[in-house]
């Protein structure tokens, strides 16, 4: 409402019926591994574990409304984690590294959201990044557990108990999570504690003086989007066969805030476009113009925020206005 008559209503957002779509999605998604090549199936593979990257950050950003510019912090330590235990404990088996991994970074992400959690505005964003950077000073300096700046490599697929899976093993249980992560987060959003969420985002200090422990749901909201996040880090360790200290940087933190704001903060399904968009762009110009990839990216985070302030969605919603008025 505070963006004026141009805003989109949430009456607006609901009248898409936004879960219609997702049939045809699902449905193709489901059936990819017999129409994509490998090259195309490891795209999406990716798309499906940057969509958990992207949604877990959104319950900070877009539903907490925290600007967090460390949240690789917890994708790259599940990533690590995992590179850890395979390389150096030969621990192999999904089930395990996952009850392992998820708890152990969410345990982190309680004291870094303390600590983050004391400040306010642009304080908060820099005590973000200065975590996830601290953490890649680590990673730098702490070769003999971490491998140093040339990272882990060798990492495989996660059994499955007596199953290895294969690449297309792999994207299926990627597939699933996904499935499982949105069902869990968009139920979060619409529970009580997730519209408790939002209004302390939306006014925080009437939220207060209605008797609301703002820092506790804040600080909770940590501890879950570090979870998810630290499951993307897990499935992209193993997914790429390696993990490197700039999983855990600025870089990777501006990349995923990216793809929030590009698809659309104040929608479920934004982050998950967004992280479509900006994945399959990676590969585009991964094959032709890799070493550009940097500058690119920066160009594409300037115009997002110039020209999409709210997201591909919210541009989705404005497209159908103007076509209804053109047909009136």
């Amino acid at each position: 409402a505070a963006l004026g008559p141009a805003a989109v209503t949430q009456d607006e957002v609901k009248s898409l019926k936004p879960w219609w779509p997702l049939v045809p999605v699902v449905l193709l998604m489901m059936t990819a591994p017999l129409y994509l090549s490998g090259y195309l199936l490891d795209m999406l593979t990716e798309i499906c574990i940057f969509s958990i990257f992207a949604l877990s950050l959104n319950v900070l950003f877009g539903q907490s409304g925290l600007f967090s510019l460390g949240h690789a912090a917890f994708f790259g330590l599940g990533a690590y984690l995992t590179g850890i235990l395979m390389v150096h404990w030969q621990w192999n088996n999904f089930w395990l590294l996952s009850l392992v991994i998820i708890p152990a970074v969410a345990l982190f992400a309680l004291p870094a959201g303390f600590i983050a959690l004391r400040t306010r505005g642009v304080y908060f964003i820099f005590v973000t990044l200065a975590i996830g950077e601290l953490l890649v000073a680590v990673a730098m300096k702490w070769v003999s557990l971490t491998g140093g700046s040339n990272g882990l490599f060798g990492l495989s697929f996660p059994s499955l108990g007596f199953v290895q899976p294969t690449r297309t093993g792999f994207y299926f249980l990627v597939l699933a999570l996904l499935a499982v992560s949105a069902w869990v987060l968009y139920r979060l959003g619409k529970s009580p504690y997730g519209l408790a969420l939002q209004g302390i985002r939306d006014n925080e200090r009437r939220m207060q003086h209605l008797g609301y422990n703002t820092q506790a749901f804040r600080l909770f909201a940590f501890l879950i989007s570090g979870a998810f996040a630290g499951m993307a880090g897990m499935l992209y360790a193993s997914f790429s066969t390696a993990v490197v200290p700039g999983y855990l940087g600025a870089l990777m933190s501006t990349l995923v805030m990216l793809m929030v704001i590009m698809g659309g903060s104040r929608h479920f399904f934004g982050p998950v476009i967004g992280a479509a968009v900006i994945t399959a762009l990676h590969y585009v110009v991964g094959s032709w113009l890799p070493e550009r990839w940097d500058l690119i990216l920066g160009v594409i985070f300037v115009l997002t925020v110039l020209l999409l302030p709210e997201g591909l969605y919210t541009l989705a919603i404005r497209l159908r206005k103007g076509l209804a008025r053109a047909r009136a």
